[in-house]
């Protein structure tokens, strides 16, 4: 049951105001003659700002939200948020589709996450990716550069607020967390098809993994770096987890990372993990 249903089903009257329900208070003890509480129209959360009376709907009740159409509720609100944002970056011209396969990751994987080479200034010598939201939208470039050129990763524009990427089907309700796009990549080439990437430890915190969540994610397989900054990375991550709701395990291989994982290494870990 989702809150609209609710309402109806109890005949209340009800406005909708933005993302919420405007109706008359639901506290017995308050005389409301012009309606002044208002209800979230996807979690059901109330509350009167004349007398503070506030709970949820679904609990005043005593009904069972539909935690699947909720969650498919919110997602929508969210992408609806994002788009209204702005369009979102377009290609650098004269781009050229990349169709090699460096550090041995298949063609269709570069085409499946649109790879692309330019000779403009900031994509010279570079494998580029579109970094796409949640909406599709394109938020920022990240090239890797494949000479030994430094920057080794350059983000454009700069300063750019990059999503855990990319937007994946999760397996059994599970993504597994790496730390860079190469991991990720990598992973995802040999089958492992719901990895995603933080593009480095500290661009993670608890409004992205609440994403996750309202895109049907229980639980969160991270697999950090084995190195000591690696593994106190994937400390934090776990904590939090704990504080959005979500289940963690860790995965922690020693002396080596997920870019460089082989084919029967990435086969082995994905059947151990999922069956």
């Amino acid at each position: 049951m989702i809150v609209e249903e609710l309402l109806k089903q109890r005949d209340i009257y009800f406005i909708p105001k933005g993302a919420d329900f405007l109706v008359n208070c639901l506290n017995p003890e308050h005389d409301d003659k012009n309606p002044s509480m208002r209800i979230d129209q996807i979690t059901g959360i109330y509350q009167c700002f004349s007398c503070e009376f506030k709970g949820n709907i679904f609990t005043y009740f005593g009904e069972r939200a539909n935690q699947l159409q909720l969650r498919r509720e919110f997602l929508k609100r969210k992408i609806r948020e994002k788009r209204s944002e702005s369009i979102g970056l377009s290609f650098p011209q004269g781009i050229i589709p990349y169709i090699g396969n460096w550090r041995q990751i298949k063609p269709e994987t570069y085409k499946k996450f649109e790879a692309f080479q330019s000779v403009e200034s900031n994509f010279i010598g570079r494998i580029n990716f579109p970094i796409r939201d949640i909406s599709g939208r394109i938020v920022a470039f990240n090239g890797r550069h494949t000479t030994g050129g430094t920057p080794k990763y350059m983000i454009s524009p700069a300063g750019a607020k990059l999503p855990l990427f990319p937007v994946v089907e999760p397996i059994q309700g599970k993504v597994v967390l790496v730390e860079g796009i190469y991991d990720m990549l990598n992973l995802q080439d040999k089958g492992m098809t719901n990895a995603i990437c933080t593009f480095g430890t500290k661009n993670i915190n608890e409004d992205k993994l609440r994403m996750l969540s309202i895109q049907g994610v229980d639980s969160i397989d991270v697999f950090f770096d084995g190195d000591e900054a690696g593994q106190t990375a994937a400390i934090k991550v776990k904590e939090m987890c704990k504080q959005v709701g979500l289940l963690h395990r860790n995965i922690c291989l020693k002396n080596t990372d997920p870019g460089a994982l082989k084919q029967q290494a990435v086969t082995t870990l994905k059947r151990k993990l999922y069956g």
